[in-house]
């Protein structure tokens, strides 16, 4: 009963738990669904287009994170989204045996998707309303390592135990999913009963909605045009969508090449092995990679260290044409390689994240960031709807060369960018 007057609580009680709960859906949608569907004997062409639609909610979100503000509090926001997701993740348990099972489930990750999305906008505003300034910094890495963590539990853990499933049933890979799915489900259902509870009521989390909602509608597309405003907008529009076009086409193949047989020209790994060397390991490698680059951009800064990421995002990419090539059936060589490729991807998307944030410094920051997000949304999501298609027409051999190939753009659009000698260093005290 008290609760409704706690206006602030630890963080330690609420932070970690709350980016676990942004993360989870985020890596169900994007890369858990892959797997599923390969098992389920989804063609490579209709994971790939299907599966990169569920991009669409965090391309847009920006079009609706105003409403977040406008209407309602971002605990209330927080609360409600957990609970549709947790339904939403129900509900594919339920549709995973039927033998429509594909257009009912992503019917649903894609209601799940949009929850997410406005989880993401809601907790993401919470958490600035919800601690003083010092704490928001002092919690920055909570936030990031809590979200890996969610990332490594549905790519790794989740995977695993599905994998066990699979093998304890018989091979009933139906029923696998549908009890992995159906866990997820009550674990979502548990953030949101714990989170109604435990969330504060910051005093300044309440809906900014007033009697002069033309002016906040006139306001709104301001926020926009001033955006577009910007200097050298076109180069860095380009650089949004294209820094990671290489990226985007491989991520959405690498587990189906992973699960795929020999034949046909996959490393025929069990849906568990794909838990441990994708989910679990490949996700600590990441989260190394992305934790270096930060240490080493907040020494020297941005531009110092823009061509060291750029080359670190894009030539262990090359691992993956040894590996096509040559279908080693060491399982640890294949973790080593997938481990390094993860580690330059998390060293080479700080330059990206830094870029973003940069590009938004001024009045707006956060409505900035999220048209930022937006279009790296779609960045990743229209090279990855062809992807498998481009691979079930080559092959993975070739395909993995196509993906060598489309690397040339995020050198030519690096070298375009201007950047701020001195933007990313950590000042002098």
């Amino acid at each position: 009963m008290g609760s409704q007057h706690v206006t602030k609580r630890n963080p330690w009680a609420w932070v970690p738990s709350l980016y676990f709960a942004q993360g989870m859906p985020y890596v169900v949608v994007m890369t858990v669904s892959v797997i599923m569907y390969k098992r389920m004997g989804i063609s490579n062409t209709d994971i790939a287009l299907y599966t990169s639609w569920l991009y669409l909610p965090w391309v847009i979100k920006p079009l609706w994170s105003p409403l977040v503000d406008l209407l309602k509090t971002k605990r209330l926001w927080i609360v409600a989204t957990q609970f549709v997701v947790g339904v939403a993740l129900a509900m594919v348990a339920l549709t995973i045996p039927m033998s429509t099972f594909f257009q009912y489930t992503l019917a649903i990750l894609w209601l799940m998707a949009f929850s997410s999305a406005t989880h993401d906008i809601a907790a993401d505003g919470f958490y600035m309303l919800g601690l003083e300034q010092h704490q928001q910094a002092a919690f920055v890495g909570v936030r990031s390592t809590f979200y890996r963590v969610a990332m490594m539990t549905g790519q790794g853990i989740l995977v695993v135990v599905a994998g066990q499933f699979e093998t304890s049933s018989g091979g009933n890979i139906a029923f696998a999913w549908s009890v992995t799915f159906g866990i997820l489900a009550a674990l979502f259902l548990l953030f949101f009963i714990y989170h109604k509870f435990i969330l504060p009521y910051p005093a300044a989390d309440k809906p900014t909605i007033n009697d002069g909602s033309r002016s906040v509608l006139q306001e709104f597309f301001r926020v926009f045009a001033l955006f577009f405003k910007k200097k050298n907008i076109v180069v860095t529009l380009f650089f949004l969508l294209f820094y990671r076009f290489a990226e985007a086409q491989l991520v959405k193949l690498v587990s189906p090449f992973l699960l795929d047989v020999r034949e046909k020209g996959g490393l025929g790994l069990t849906t568990s092995e794909v838990g441990v060397v994708y989910g679990t390991v490949g996700i600590i490698a990441l989260t190394l990679g992305g934790l270096l680059g930060g240490f080493v951009a907040s020494k020297k800064g941005l531009k110092f260290w823009l061509w060291p990421m750029v080359l670190a995002i894009h030539l262990p990419d090359a691992m993956f044409i040894y590996l096509s090539q040559v279908q080693p059936t060491n399982f640890y060589f294949i973790n080593a390689a997938i481990a390094l490729e993860q580690f330059g991807y998390g060293f080479g998307f700080t330059a990206y994240m830094l870029y973003m944030i940069m590009i938004s410094e001024g009045d707006h920051k956060t409505a900035h960031y999220a048209i930022c997000t937006g279009f790296m949304a779609l960045g990743m999501m229209l090279p990855g709807m062809l992807s498998g298609w481009l691979q079930e027409q080559i092959g993975y051999q070739h395909f993995f060369l196509w993906v060598m190939a489309s690397t040339i753009p995020g050198f030519i659009v690096a070298a375009l960018v201007k950047i701020d000698p001195e933007f990313g260093k950590k000042k002098a005290a």
